[in-house]
C-alpha cells in the first residue's frame, strides 16, 4: 500500500482552497459554525471513529471556542485551523481520561437494534480505528486534511520528528494489518 492509497476520501476535501479562506473570512460565530460545521463532523468521524463521538466532540469543542470566538479570531489568525487543532486535543485528552478500565460486576445489555457502522468492514477503516490515537491523527491530518508535517507538529504542538516517528509507525502498522487481513481472505 502505497501512501497515496491512505486517503480516505477521493478528491479535494470540501474545505480546501476557497472554501476554507471563506470560513476563514466570517466574522459571526453562527455563521462560521453553518459553514464549518460538515467539514468538522466529518474530521471528527475520521479522528474518534464514529459519527456519535465526532458529534459530541465538535459540539464540546465549538462550546469552548464560542465563548472565546473575539479573541479566537483576532489572535489565531486561522479560526478553522484553531478548532481542528482544538478538536485533536481534546480527543486525545478525553483518550487519555477514558482509557483506564472500570470494573463492573454484571456485564451491560447489548442492544440488538443498534445501527451499523457502514465502514465496519472497511479494511483500512478498521485498521486505522485500531491505531494508538497520536498516530491516528498525525495519520488524519497528514492524509485527510492534507497538512505538512510541519503543519502537523505545530497543530498538535510536538516536534517534527515526532510526527515523522508517529507516521512511520502508523503506515507500517497499516500495512501489516492490511496484508494479515488479504492473507487471512485469500486462505
Amino acid at each position: 500500500m502505497t501512501a497515496a492509497a491512505l486517503p480516505l476520501a477521493s478528491g479535494d476535501p470540501p474545505w480546501a482552497g476557497s472554501a476554507e479562506e471563506a470560513v476563514n473570512t466570517v466574522t459571526d460565530f453562527g455563521e462560521f459554525v453553518r459553514e464549518a460545521l460538515p467539514g468538522l463532523l466529518r474530521y471528527g468521524h475520521v479522528l474518534t471513529g464514529n459519527p456519535h463521538d465526532a458529534a459530541d466532540l465538535v459540539q464540546t469543542v465549538l462550546e469552548k471556542i464560542g465563548a472565546r470566538w473575539s479573541y479566537v479570531q483576532q489572535k489565531t489568525g486561522d479560526p478553522l485551523a484553531y478548532v481542528r487543532r482544538s478538536m485533536a486535543n481534546a480527543h486525545v485528552s478525553r483518550w487519555r481520561r477514558t482509557r483506564k478500565e472500570n470494573l463492573v460486576a454484571d456485564l451491560p445489555e447489548t442492544s440488538p437494534c443498534a445501527p451499523k457502522d457502514p465502514f465496519e468492514h472497511e479494511p483500512l477503516w478498521q485498521a486505522l480505528r485500531d491505531l494508538p490515537p497520536r498516530q491516528r491523527t498525525v495519520m488524519v491530518l497528514r492524509y485527510y486534511e492534507g497538512l505538512s508535517e510541519v503543519e502537523i507538529a505545530k497543530a498538535l504542538d510536538i516536534s517534527q520528528g515526532t510526527v515523522k516517528s508517529q507516521a512511520s509507525k502508523a503506515i507500517a502498522s497499516l500495512r501489516a494489518k492490511l496484508r494479515n487481513q488479504e492473507g487471512g481472505d485469500a486462505g
